[in-house]
């Protein structure tokens, strides 16, 4: 996990990240990551990868805020990953889909 930004332009991240589960967590220098991307061409390409589908993720989560409901949002979120609710706290999710608690608490009463 990385900030793009961060890591490309050398500066400060604007935000940080809280596991909520267990985890695992293997860090590298950046400049060590630069040598393995340069001298391991499959490597590189899976990080190229790696960059769109993220970036893809991002735009198709920018556009769902835009033109989606919250309702529209909790339905796509669930469908993604059906068993969201049993893992993450309700503040969390609501967090996420850009709504208060409250209202997720109405929008899964709806259901």
């Amino acid at each position: 996990m990385a900030s793009f930004d961060s890591l490309y332009r050398g500066t400060p991240s604007l935000f940080s990240l809280e596991s909520i589960e267990p985890s695992e967590v293997v860090s590298i220098k950046k400049e060590d990551f630069y040598h393995k991307i340069e001298s391991n061409p499959s490597l590189r390409l899976l990080y190229e990868e790696k960059i769109i589908e993220r970036f893809s993720f991002y735009q198709h989560l920018f556009l769902s805020r835009i033109k989606n409901t919250p309702q529209q949002r909790y339905e796509e979120l669930l469908k993604e990953y059906p068993n969201i609710i049993q893992r993450v706290p309700q503040h969390y999710i609501a967090s996420y889909l850009g709504i208060t608690p409250v209202s997720l608490s109405r929008i899964r009463n709806r259901r």
